[in-house]
């Protein structure tokens, strides 16, 4: 049997509850038969610990369902995709992507993060028969093949998104989550916290991400990371029509302990350095212009050919659904438009003259710098920003000079 008919197999006998609830005539017995069904059953988040894959380093959430009298004990989980996807690439770029809800063992769940070196924290929540009812039935519904497949979003509807509402959004009783979060926090500064270790993927990230992944978030929104949500659950309380309260986690308990985990080497000089070291590169290089009275007019074609083909990538952020990557200032930066006139330009400064698009992507350089007050530009982009401004003053500087003899 292949995995999707494990998975098939393993939800029947989960919602078995509601089959047994009918007769031999199809008349379905009165709702407290089913809750009363519910007394054996557990429903637990599950947030599952940082991988070393850039998909895995933010964490896991998932939804135990345990039902002790019938032995079924299963992981439903809102995060799975495929990389053979057709163009996923692609359609992860353009905010394209689609997951979908699978369900499996627990066992299998919890051997596949312990393997990985992954640790799972269980929190048992304190929930009305009638709300465990309501929960396992709309489980059951989104599992549906019609209803399976979602438009993930990172920020907005993902793994983790998504098992919270199943569950608050199937709550009868009010749940008031803790308002103690940082409200001076954005977008971007959880993601760093998450990735500090991995220089490079922090870049690409910043790189991608536009003016509104600075913006300041609620504490809902911050509930996006697996490991907030988590710290809210636990703090959260439950409130009956009476105004009686009680905590909305009845018990936690680490079900794989956290262990010491092993970095995965990176690239060993960081995204700031690497611009540094161009910064001398083209300080060297301009510095032997001047003073050899020559035109290094091949090394201005490779930036402008690089930070074209750069700005490609961002200016078809425009058009993804992801909506903190549309407007993003380091465009002004990595510009598309030097594509464009990469070869008028380079063809004026061969023959030892200059292109007006020189003046005009000085210009963008320079606001550029204005842009950082609004956003926050990925490592050591302002560094390439100085090394351009000063390449196309440069060429500015000497049109001028020989202008004027």
């Amino acid at each position: 049997m292949n995995n999707k008919g494990k998975q098939v197999k393993l939800l029947s006998i989960l919602f078995c509850l509601f089959m047994t609830a009918m007769n031999a005539n199809g008349q379905t017995f009165q709702a407290d038969s089913l809750e009363s069904k519910m007394d054996s059953v557990d429903i637990c988040l599950l947030t599952c610990g940082p991988g070393n894959e850039v998909y895995s380093l933010y964490g896991h959430t998932a939804i135990r369902v345990h039902d002790r009298l019938n032995n079924t004990d299963l992981a439903v989980n809102y995060g799975m995709f495929s990389f053979e996807q057709e163009n996923f690439v692609l359609r992860f770029i353009f905010g394209l992507t689609d997951y979908e809800i699978g369900i499996t063992s627990f066992e299998r769940f919890k051997q596949e993060y312990t393997y990985e070196g992954r640790w799972i924290k269980e929190q048992v929540l304190n929930l009305s028969a009638k709300d465990k009812l309501q929960i396992i039935s709309a489980i059951e519904n989104n599992y549906r093949p019609e209803n399976r497949v979602y438009r993930y979003n990172y920020f907005y509807d993902n793994c983790t998104t998504r098992a919270r509402d199943i569950l608050l959004d199937n709550m009868s009783e009010k749940v008031i989550m803790p308002s103690g979060s940082e409200d001076d926090i954005t977008y971007r500064d959880i993601i760093h916290q998450w990735t500090s270790n991995h220089p490079w993927t922090r870049f690409g990230n910043d790189l991608l991400l536009g003016v509104k992944a600075d913006v300041n978030t609620t504490a809902e929104e911050q509930q996006f990371i697996p490991l907030n949500l988590l710290y809210d659950f636990s703090k959260a309380q439950v409130y009956g029509a009476d105004n009686t309260h009680k905590p909305l986690v009845e018990s936690e308990q680490w079900l794989v302990k956290p262990t010491p985990q092993t970095l995965e080497e990176s690239f060993p000089i960081s995204p700031k350095t690497t611009f540094l070291i161009l910064f001398i590169i083209t300080v060297i290089l301009t510095v032997l212009e001047s003073r050899l009275h020559v035109s290094f007019w091949l090394y201005d074609f490779l930036l402008l050919l690089l930070t074209g083909l750069s700005g490609l990538v961002l200016f078809a952020m425009v058009f993804s659904q992801h909506p903190t990557v549309s407007l993003n200032l380091q465009i002004l930066i990595l510009n598309p438009l030097n594509l464009v006139f990469l070869y008028p330009v380079t063809r004026k400064l061969m023959k030892g003259q200059i292109h007006y698009y020189v003046y005009v992507y000085t210009l963008f350089l320079i606001l550029s710098f204005f842009g950082t007050l609004v956003q926050q530009y990925a490592e050591g982009i302002y560094i390439l920003a100085l090394s351009l401004l000063l390449r196309m003053l440069s060429i500015i500087y000497n049109y001028k000079k020989k202008e004027s003899r």
